[in-house]
C-alpha cells in the first residue's frame, strides 16, 4: 500500500477496507496528534482528540469522496475537535506537564538553552492568540500549508485565511518583537 496516495487508500477504506485504515492511522496518527498538541498543548488531550478523529473519519468513511487530499480532510476534522474542545472542556489554565522538554532540568548547552527559552516564549504568545489564529498559524507554520489548504480546513475563503494570518502575525510581534526569529526555529 506504500505506493498508493491517501486518497486511493482512503476509497479503499470507503469500500470496507479496514487494513487500509490501519495503513491511514499508522501514516497521519503523529500528524493528528501534533496539530492537537501543539493547538492546546496537552498531550493527553491531543492523544484522545486524535484518536477521535481518525475514528470519525473511519465512520465517515462510506461516504467518501476524494475531492481533496486527505490531508486536509484529516487537518479540518482535527482542527474542528479542537476548537470544540476549546469552546466546551477547556480548563481555565491550561497548563504545562511535568514531563514536558522545555521542564526537563537536564543541563543543557547554551545554544539548546536560548532555543528552549524562544520556543517556551513562542508557545506562550501562541497560547494567547485567538483559537482561529493559533489555528491558522499552526497550519502554515507547523504543516506548511497554502492559504487554500488552510482555507479548506477552517472552511474559510483564501482572503479571510490572508486576514487571520496577518492578524496572528501582528499579535505575535506585539507579544514577541519579530515573530519570524520564533517561528524558524
Amino acid at each position: 500500500m506504500e505506493d498508493k496516495s491517501d486518497e486511493e487508500i482512503m476509497v479503499e477504506v470507503s469500500e470496507g477496507n479496514v487494513e487500509a485504515f490501519g495503513e491511514l492511522v499508522k501514516r497521519h496518527q503523529q500528524t493528528a496528534w501534533g496539530i492537537a498538541y501543539w493547538f492546546l498543548k496537552d498531550p493527553v488531550v491531543a492523544e484522545d482528540l486524535a484518536q477521535e478523529a481518525f475514528l470519525k473519519i473511519f465512520e465517515a468513511a462510506p461516504r467518501y469522496k476524494p475531492t481533496a487530499k486527505f490531508t486536509t480532510y484529516l487537518n479540518r476534522v482535527v482542527s474542528r475537535l479542537c476548537f470544540d474542545w476549546m469552546e466546551k472542556k477547556r480548563p481555565k489554565n491550561i497548563k504545562t506537564y511535568p514531563g514536558d522538554a522545555m521542564n526537563s532540568d537536564a543541563p543543557k548547552p547554551d545554544r539548546e538553552l536560548v532555543k528552549e527559552e524562544m520556543h517556551s516564549e513562542l508557545q506562550e504568545a501562541l497560547q494567547k492568540l485567538p483559537d482561529r489564529q493559533r489555528m491558522a498559524i499552526l497550519l502554515q507554520h507547523l504543516e506548511e500549508m497554502s492559504y487554500q489548504e488552510i482555507g479548506e480546513v477552517m472552511d474559510i475563503t483564501e482572503k479571510a485565511v490572508e486576514r487571520l494570518l496577518a492578524r496572528a502575525r501582528n499579535n505575535l510581534e506585539e507579544e514577541l518583537g519579530d515573530p519570524q526569529k520564533y517561528l524558524r526555529h
